[in-house]
């Protein structure tokens, strides 16, 4: 009776609060928010504008074209919070716009964490979200959320292998009866592959470029191998040397080249991964494969690179960017099937 009536007036959330994106899934009904994880503040009194609305997708547009009385920040970065204040703010302004009206008690909340983030910050997560509204809050790892998400039998005696490429981090796990059999978790993402491409543009054609420019130019002709028809993209930037607006054309063979660093690094993971398995493990994931989910799996060619970096065949998840938050919202609503997966927080005694 008392559960019937707590779904009334409290909800569940399953929460994936990444470096360049925070998705959100109500229990019972779906993804319910997906917005860049970015807030537009005022520097003289540090209040976000619009009466502490500028969040999200709002402030999204405004990068890069701000005032010097305005900036825009990212509260994340590499999968850890960085901004206490402007996060709190940020998921209080998410957890208010996901839940539905007329829901009096604070929202139950389930959140993915990456795997290398240490105890102070999951504290740090966890607070962060107790402040921001939340009534109970547990969290889970990406990796088994993703895993979860992308329908893997990680409950069987099998190997399943997962790898979540986000913003700030890349997880890789090797999972078998519920549990992690091998693991990596590295701070290299779809962010820093942006900072490759703008590093790339200033030392070849000594043009600066914004980090979303950078990204742009990394999803319209960016790669991880050979395109069956390659292309060139122009790009708008300051000259380093006269500090003028000119324009560059970029080929995509060039923008490979600039992401050949991070990408090493997740293969390396991979295959770091794939040495702390067993035989028998490893026997399954020949026939089993990898499989790729995260904004950084839509890089065209992906796939096909980390196969003929490890042997093993690989394909993406059917929605790569929500298949965190779909995970994490199954294991939510199945908290009882999941609880050797979940560690608790704490809670307001409702």
């Amino acid at each position: 009776m008392l559960d019937r009536l707590l779904k009334h007036i409290r909800c569940d959330l399953a929460v994936d609060l990444g470096t360049s994106g925070t998705r959100m899934a109500l229990a019972g009904a779906g993804v319910v928010l997906d917005e860049p994880s970015v807030v537009a503040v005022e520097n003289e009194t540090g209040q976000i504008l619009s009466g502490g609305c500028a969040v999200g997708q709002v402030a999204r547009q405004m990068q890069g074209r701000t005032p010097e009385s305005i900036r825009v920040a990212c509260p994340l970065r590499d999968g850890v919070i960085t901004d206490f204040t402007l996060c709190e703010a940020m998921l209080r302004y998410f957890l208010r716009k996901a839940q539905p009206a007329g829901r009096r008690l604070r929202p139950r909340v389930l959140v993915g964490v990456p795997g290398c983030i240490t105890q102070v910050e999951k504290r740090a997560v966890l607070n962060s979200f107790f402040r921001a509204g939340a009534g109970q809050v547990w969290l889970m790892p990406q990796a088994k959320a993703a895993a979860i998400g992308a329908g893997l039998p990680i409950a069987e005696p099998l190997a399943s292998m997962v790898c979540d490429v986000g913003g700030g981090t890349t997880e890789v796990a090797v999972m078998s009866l519920a549990d992690t059999v091998a693991d990596r978790s590295i701070r290299t993402g779809g962010d820093r592959m942006d900072r490759a491409v703008a590093d790339y543009l200033r030392r070849h054609y000594s043009l600066r470029v914004g980090l979303p420019a950078a990204e742009r130019l990394r999803i319209d002709a960016g790669s991880a191998a050979l395109l069956e028809e390659e292309r060139t993209v122009e790009i708008s930037g300051l000259d380093a040397v006269s500090g003028l607006p000119r324009k560059a054309t970029v080929a995509s063979e060039e923008i490979r080249q600039a992401l050949a660093e991070p990408l090493e690094e997740i293969a390396e993971a991979v295959k770091t991964t794939l040495d702390g398995c067993g035989p028998d493990l490893a026997a399954d994931l020949l026939d089993r494969g990898m499989v790729l989910c995260g904004g950084g799996a839509l890089l065209p060619g992906i796939d096909r690179y980390l196969r003929e970096q490890t042997g093993l065949p690989v394909r993406r998840s059917a929605e790569p960017r929500a298949t965190v938050v779909k995970g994490l919202l199954i294991a939510l609503e199945q908290r009882d099937r999941w609880r050797r997966v979940i560690e608790s927080g704490e809670q307001d005694g409702v």
